[in-house]
């Protein structure tokens, strides 16, 4: 039986990308399933985790500091090529996230999803933008009519219901992983843990 792993994520967070990434290529290389779950980490930090909004307004210096080292060390370490911090941050990601939920329609939120983290952490690009956003659709062969269609009513209720479970789910940021319905792991440095959860799963 093939494990599956549930990945809830925002483009809007440069470790959403590494985990992004390092989920992928821990998926190819052991065999399990990826259910992707976009939602929005804003309504998230909104609900159930404003520290994160304090912390950005009244730093701890040191920490700040620190924080910025280890994002470094982990871009370095992934290979990928992330800017720290983009000329518009936080970016408007709720588009792009629909964008993702159009695109796992057809099987293509993987390619999609890792244009949009490309344009915004790599490129600088405004992914809240339609033409930067017809850029990803196009990486997972997805014509104008998919940016039309992340704007439907039934895709903003489905970002918004994905987002209100991971809340219920006991979820607090992205990304977020669950393998087994309920084993829950956060960040992208857990990805140790997920693998070995899932080699269980099996």
């Amino acid at each position: 039986m093939t494990a599956q792993v549930e990945f809830f994520f925002d483009c809007s967070s440069p470790w959403t990308y590494l985990g992004f990434e390092a989920l992928v290529k821990a998926a190819e290389e052991d065999g399990f399933g990826i259910i992707w779950r976009p939602f929005l980490v804003g309504g998230v930090f909104n609900t159930v985790n404003p520290s994160v909004y304090e912390m950005r307004s009244k730093p701890v210096v040191p920490k700040a500091r620190y924080f910025t080292k280890d994002m470094q060390d982990w871009i370095r370490r992934s290979g990928l090529s992330i800017k720290w911090t983009p000329s518009i941050f936080p970016v408007n990601s709720a588009r792009a996230m629909r964008l993702c939920l159009v695109a796992d329609e057809t099987g293509q939120c993987e390619a999609v999803a890792r244009r949009v983290f490309q344009l915004y952490w790599g490129e600088d690009r405004d992914i809240s933008q339609a033409d930067v956003l017809a850029e990803a659709a196009a990486a997972g062969g997805l014509d104008a009519a998919a940016l039309e269609r992340a704007d439907a009513p039934e895709l903003k209720a489905k970002l918004r219901a994905n987002t209100d479970e991971l809340i219920a789910r006991g979820g607090f940021g992205s990304p977020t992983f669950y393998v087994g319905g309920d084993d829950m792991y956060f960040g992208q440095d857990r990805i140790l843990l997920v693998r070995e959860a899932a080699a269980k799963a099996r």
